[in-house]
C-alpha cells in the first residue's frame, strides 16, 4: 500500500506519467490533475504529501494555484516542486531563490525529480519551522482589564 500521495498537476499526459514511472514503485499514490482547477479541488479534497505543480496550466494557471496554496495556512506547508519548461516564466512571479519550494525544468531525469522532492521537503519543513518561531516571538498582547470607575472600590 502506498505511503505517500503526490498530485502531479500538469496539463500534458505525457508529464504526469513520466512523473509516476520515475517514482520507486509501491511508496507513492501517484494523483493527477490536467489543469489548474481540478489541481487545486484534489489538493484541497486530498491533501496529498507532495504537489508537483506546472506553472503554465489551462483554466486556472500554475500561478494562481500557487497563491491558493500559499494563502492557506493548512496548505501552505505541503511540499512543492514547480515545474516549467520555461524557467523565466516561473522567475518572472517569483523571483529566486526559491525558499520554499523547488523549481525543475522540464523535459527533466530521475535523479533530477528525485532531488526535486527531496529538496523540496527540506523546504517544507524549513518553513514550517520558521512558522513556529514567529508564533512563538510574536508578542502576546495582555487582556485589558475593564477600568473602575472614579472612586469605586474592587474591594468591597
Amino acid at each position: 500500500m502506498a505511503n505517500h500521495k503526490i498530485l502531479v498537476i500538469d496539463d500534458s499526459i505525457a508529464i504526469r506519467k513520466q512523473v509516476q514511472e520515475m517514482l520507486p514503485k509501491g511508496n507513492f499514490e501517484v494523483l493527477e490533475a490536467k489543469n489548474g482547477v481540478e489541481g487545486l479541488n484534489l489538493i484541497r479534497q486530498e491533501r496529498p504529501n507532495l504537489i508537483m505543480l506546472d506553472f503554465i496550466l489551462p483554466k486556472m494557471s500554475g500561478w494562481e494555484v500557487y497563491q491558493q496554496i500559499q494563502g492557506q495556512d493548512d496548505l501552505d506547508l505541503i511540499p512543492l516542486v514547480v515545474m516549467s519548461g520555461r524557467k523565466e516564466e516561473v522567475t518572472e512571479k517569483l523571483p529566486e531563490p526559491f525558499k520554499f519550494f523547488e523549481f525543475i525544468e522540464k523535459p527533466f531525469e530521475q535523479k533530477q525529480l528525485i532531488e526535486a522532492i527531496k529538496s523540496a521537503m527540506v523546504k517544507a519543513k524549513q518553513k514550517e519551522q520558521e512558522k513556529q518561531r514567529e508564533k512563538l516571538t510574536r508578542p502576546t498582547v495582555a487582556p485589558v482589564a475593564p477600568s473602575l470607575g472614579e472612586g469605586a472600590s474592587s474591594a468591597d
